[in-house]
């Protein structure tokens, strides 16, 4: 974990409701290294999925800034981040989010034609990643054929079609049971560490805590703490949040 990836710099970001204005992410400063498996903790309305978005692209701070690979996001043109994110972020959704009409090879060679690839590439890339998580067997079905399980991994392989440096995982949990959802925790830390992919998670599933490399709690919009996974005060079945 030498290499900085992610950059966050003074970022804050509020809210107009009216006339009440809500500080979301108050002055954050944070490093993401590549290969890290960074999981964001606290409760809702703590300001993680916030946070989440920022790293992602997919929203735009008050003030500060965001440097993803280089690029400070803050300075790109909405063209430009679309751009960015096809090609450097991967996302997994808590609903998977995949289209309901179309196999499992199709809804992973989706960004891919849309990168520029050839249908023939896409389905060779689609099929590759669709067996490297698992679902080599199941490459022809529908979403509504397959678990939620069977779904996420379908979701991971979709967010990995593209070789992204990041992938960014919101509540990827929080729709399945115990095992299934520990299988994909499993699964994206594998993925970390053979691939040299960068996960972030925004999570409530302390699950999580023994496959990151470090996690950030967050309360009330700032950074709580910042912890290795080899300081936290893990008991039986529970872990000290403090």
């Amino acid at each position: 974990m030498e290499n900085k990836l992610i950059s966050i710099r003074g970022l804050n970001k509020e809210f107009n409701l009216g006339k009440v204005i809500v500080r979301a992410l108050k002055d954050i400063d944070l490093d993401i290294y590549q290969g890290e498996y960074l999981s964001i903790m606290g409760p809702s309305g703590s300001g993680k999925s916030t946070l989440f978005n920022m790293i992602g692209a997919l929203d735009r701070p008050s003030s500060g800034e965001v440097e993803v690979a280089g690029v400070q996001l803050t300075k790109l043109t909405p063209r430009q981040l679309a751009h960015f994110r096809g090609n450097n972020i991967g996302y997994v959704f808590q609903s998977y989010n995949l289209l309901p009409a179309y196999d499992a090879v199709t809804n992973v060679l989706m960004p891919l034609v849309f990168s520029g690839k050839t249908h023939d590439e896409a389905v060779r890339r689609a099929t590759e990643v669709l067996e490297r998580v698992g679902l080599g067997h199941r490459l022809d079905h529908r979403p509504d054929e397959m678990s939620g399980g069977q779904q996420q991994r379908v979701a991971v392989a979709r967010a990995l079609a593209n070789e992204p440096a990041i992938i960014l995982a919101d509540e990827p949990t929080a729709n399945l049971d115990l095992v299934t959802g520990g299988e994909i925790i499993q699964l994206l830390a594998s993925l970390s560490k053979e691939l040299g992919v960068t996960v972030v998670s925004a999570t409530h599933d302390h699950k999580m805590l023994d496959t990151s490399d470090r996690i950030l709690w967050i309360k009330d919009g700032g950074v709580d703490r910042l912890e290795k996974r080899e300081d936290l005060d893990i008991k039986v079945g529970t872990v000290d949040i403090g």
